[in-house]
């Protein structure tokens, strides 16, 4: 099953940002398992590292997204998702959109973000983290 990762969950993994934190880092910890490939893609990483880098040392912030891309596959975008996202007249975020249309490129099932309402345009199921893990991890 192909899984996205919104950079909210990743931020909440590399901050230990309670209390989402346990329910994504178990679902981090999925990746490679029980027929579970996980995606994101470079901006999402971009995003965690600006933000890990203001908890941690930049050194630091490089290592944990080192990590990351070792167990997480990577989704690109490409000039038609850019086009996609500014022509579908449902997308306000941009930057949600290119998230979306990475999620599509890498036929993913579902996209875990610990904001839901971020994706009120998917056509793809969007859960939370804990409702991933309830629903498919058990």
């Amino acid at each position: 099953m192909n899984v996205f990762i919104d950079a909210n969950v990743l931020v909440t993994v590399l901050n230990k940002e309670f209390p989402a934190f346990p329910d994504c880092a178990r679902l981090l910890s999925l990746a490679g398992k029980r027929n579970f490939k996980l995606f994101t893609s470079p901006m999402c990483l971009a995003i965690s590292f600006y933000f890990a880098q203001k908890k941690v040392s930049e050194q630091a912030a490089k290592q944990k997204i080192l990590l990351l891309t070792t167990k997480l596959s990577l989704s690109d975008n490409n000039k038609q998702d850019v086009i996609s996202v500014l022509e579908n007249k449902q997308i306000h975020d941009f930057e949600d959109g290119l998230e979306y249309y990475a999620a599509l490129s890498s036929k993913c099932k579902c996209i875990v973000t610990n904001d839901t309402n971020d994706f009120y345009f998917s056509d793809i199921e969007v859960m939370k983290p804990e409702d991933f893990l309830l629903k498919y991890a058990v």
